[in-house]
């Protein structure tokens, strides 16, 4: 084991907590993934949104404001998630849910 290397608070060597491990050495989950991937993903969420919105709110200042709130949601997610999967999940759940919201709305 490495001598410099100290358990974090709150972890268990015995349990299995491998030193290497981002979130053991107090890392984030999503320290291995490129500092592209986020972007990509709040790119996709910019994407999903405009499907929401009507064409006329789609103007330059709307498309900031909106880029604006997808880079906000991303952020409130991937603080929350504990692994790339919850992350993923928080997110398609979140986005599904107002597809469905606007669905329900559709048929009133």
């Amino acid at each position: 084991m490495d001598a410099s290397w100290q358990p974090v608070q709150g972890s268990n060597p015995a349990a299995g907590v491998h030193p290497n491990d981002p979130a053991a050495a107090g890392g984030h989950w999503a320290a291995q993934h490129d500092p592209e991937w986020r972007s990509r993903i709040v790119s996709r969420i910019v994407e999903i949104l405009k499907k929401h919105l009507p064409a006329s709110v789609l103007d330059l200042d709307g498309l900031n404001h909106l880029q604006g709130v997808a880079e906000r949601f991303e952020e409130k997610m991937y603080t929350a998630a504990t692994s790339q999967s919850d992350y993923l999940r928080k997110i398609s759940l979140k986005l599904l849910s107002m597809e469905l919201k606007r669905q329900q709305a559709l048929l009133k």
